[in-house]
């Protein structure tokens, strides 16, 4: 019965380990990994970085309507914390969404090689690649 157990469990940790995204975190502060990595071109760098500095501005606008509500919101009673969770949890889904899709245009304007190697490392760390519609590259 433990066995079994234990092997269920193991099967969905591994079903929840593969079904996570494959983020490349163009806010984080890994900008050169990515450009070694996919060997950026020098048009790829310079949208790159233009794309790094508007989702600063995004993500700092959303860490401080973040920190304005923790300021301000009520936090007396069981149901006021209830609801400051959920207003944050959905600061907090913003914030990924609007990364995931800074994201997503970076590996619009990748070459095929690009796109592979891309493919390649998220298979390797069982994530699943984002859904990109990209242009078909004349061959």
């Amino acid at each position: 019965m433990k066995t079994g157990l234990l092997c269920i469990a193991l099967c969905f940790s591994i079903q929840c380990m593969i079904a996570q995204d494959c983020t490349l975190s163009i806010g984080g502060k890994d900008k050169d990994i990515i450009v070694q990595v996919f060997q950026l071109n020098e048009e790829q760098i310079t949208q790159l970085e233009t794309w790094q500095a508007e989702l600063a501005i995004k993500n700092k606008l959303i860490e401080e309507q973040l920190q304005l509500l923790l300021d301000e919101h009520p936090q007396s009673t069981q149901e006021d914390l209830t609801n400051l969770a959920k207003k944050y949890k959905t600061k907090e889904q913003e914030l990924v969404r609007i990364s995931v899709g800074y994201d997503k245009k970076l590996l619009g304007i990748f070459n095929e090689r690009q796109y592979q190697r891309y493919i390649e490392l998220c298979e390797e760390a069982l994530r699943k690649p984002l859904k990109v519609v990209r242009p078909s590259s004349p061959e």
